[in-house]
């Protein structure tokens, strides 16, 4: 068996809101959840574990591929929530997308702080 990246445990200041946040950008589905995790899906069975944590924790990156109808669909809610978004991870341009690597790209922030990417792209 060749290895896989399977789940991710993603710090939450409320896991109710981070899931919720991360439900309705990238259209996933709830998965099953036990003790502290709340859980979501992705098609290819990766999940993302929301669980609140005792300490303070410093900000992640975590940056999502999507094919360009996905980014319209997402990038139309970052507007019409009037979240802040910028085209650089520096936040030098706010309110736009940039077009690196041949595709569109976003930066945003989650509920808990953590800093998110949505590309249509991979960097590689």
């Amino acid at each position: 068996m060749t290895a896989s990246f399977n789940h991710t445990i993603v710090a939450a200041k409320d896991t109710a809101a981070s899931a919720a946040f991360f439900r309705d950008l990238l259209e996933l589905e709830d998965a099953p959840s036990w003790g502290p995790f709340t859980n979501l899906q992705f098609d290819d069975g990766f999940l993302l574990q929301f669980a609140a944590t005792p300490i303070d924790f410093p900000p992640q990156h975590y940056a999502f591929l999507m094919d360009d109808a996905h980014f319209d669909r997402a990038y139309a809610k970052i507007q019409a929530e009037k979240r802040d978004h910028w085209a650089d991870p520096q936040r030098a341009r706010p309110g736009e997308t940039n077009t690196g690597h041949g595709g569109r790209g976003v930066y945003l922030l989650d509920p808990a702080g953590h800093y998110i990417e949505l590309i249509t792209r991979p960097y590689l």
